[in-house]
């Protein structure tokens, strides 16, 4: 039976759940089917575009739907039980099947509500786990280029990225740990860490990629990831020394911590990277210099401009230093983004306001 998952995308699958209707299965046909203890009196989804043409698979295609959308919808064990007693293992293969096809037509949200679907039903199934850890990275990075390109992105992108890149991550963790032979897993998982800054973690898990037996994927070109891999164990030196920085200062070390992160401050590899600048912040505040921890936080916001964690640092530091005009400037900046982001979540998914 499925297991708990922790809902971080559900504000932006939920929605999806309007597109179906809900009815219940007859008392004859449920005897029929010998499920009648598990499903009399539970509603069953219907999607409204199989109305035409409906049938026992599409309706429990569309119970897996909905629980994909929401793992914690209340039928989600009545759902579960059925689809086992009534289908096979094909059925998962099928569902799987259909996320795929989903992803290679650029609809992600509707893949991840499909591969999440298959994971309710069966937390370890290894083709989920990748294909869904996949779907995630897909959706997200097509947020991200968007915006990169200057194209209008939702309000909230910023939060839309970070909670499917953590999905991924837990996605390709669990691939690692269900299937340690299949050197994709430790492929995809290297760049969830890459992508998510945690540099130590990307190189120890790229080098158990390295260590992988090539034969083992054998429909992937091995060969030339190995090359791309060997690449960022070289590239990723510099970047696991900064993140040893950082860890300086989350331990409360920070003159270790300004000490490792101060010399990339001007290297135009790195400058562009808010957290290098974060860390400085809380540095430099910690051991005294106000000043130059507003320079670092200021630095933060031209490259995340809807930081509200270097707003609030620049807002203490502002009353602090009893310059009430700039603190209470930050405070409205927080004031905004926060309230854009409510706004765009209430008109853009009116059913979860």
């Amino acid at each position: 039976m499925s297991e708990e998952i922790r809902d971080r995308i559900g504000a932006y699958l939920k929605p999806y759940t309007e597109e179906y209707l809900f009815d219940e299965l007859s008392d004859a046909y449920l005897k029929k089917a010998g499920v009648f203890d598990i499903m009399k009196g539970v509603p069953v989804p219907i999607k409204k575009t199989d109305l035409a043409e409906l049938s026992n698979l599409k309706i429990a295609r569309a119970m897996a739907e909905i629980i994909g959308c929401d793992p914690g919808f209340r039928y989600r064990e009545n759902y579960a039980g059925y689809i086992e007693k009534s289908f096979g293992e094909e059925f998962l293969k099928a569902l799987v099947a259909q996320g795929v096809q989903q992803a290679s037509e650029g609809d992600f949200e509707r893949a991840c509500i499909s591969f999440r679907g298959a994971l309710m039903l069966d937390p370890k199934n290894v083709d989920a786990l990748y294909c869904y850890g996949r779907a995630c990275k897909d959706a997200y990075e097509e947020v991200s280029k968007a915006a990169a390109e200057g194209m209008d992105v939702p309000a909230d992108s910023e939060d839309y990225v970070g909670r499917f890149k953590a999905e991924a991550l837990e996605a390709f963790e669990k691939l690692t740990l269900a299937a340690p032979d299949f050197p994709m897993g430790f492929y995809f998982l290297g760049y969830a860490y890459l992508n998510l800054g945690l540099y130590t973690k990307a190189k120890l898990t790229f080098d158990e990629f390295m260590e992988k037996d090539p034969a083992l994927a054998a429909n992937e070109d091995i060969g030339e990831l190995r090359k791309e891999v060997a690449g960022w164990q070289e590239k990723l030196k510099e970047p696991v020394r900064i993140e040893e920085g950082y860890n300086h200062v989350l331990a409360g070390r920070y003159s270790d911590g300004l000490a490792i992160l101060q010399p990339y401050e001007n290297d135009d590899r790195f400058n562009k990277w808010w957290p290098l600048h974060f860390y400085l912040g809380i540095c430099r505040l910690e051991l005294g210099d106000p000043e130059a921890a507003a320079g670092s936080l200021r630095e933060v916001l031209k490259l995340s401009p809807s930081n509200t964690d270097a707003m609030k640092l620049l807002a203490e530091i502002y009353e602090e230093a009893g310059d009430a005009e700039n603190a209470e400037k930050y405070r409205r900046k927080i004031e905004i983004v926060e309230r854009n982001s409510q706004e765009f979540r209430a008109e853009k998914y009116p059913t979860m306001s």
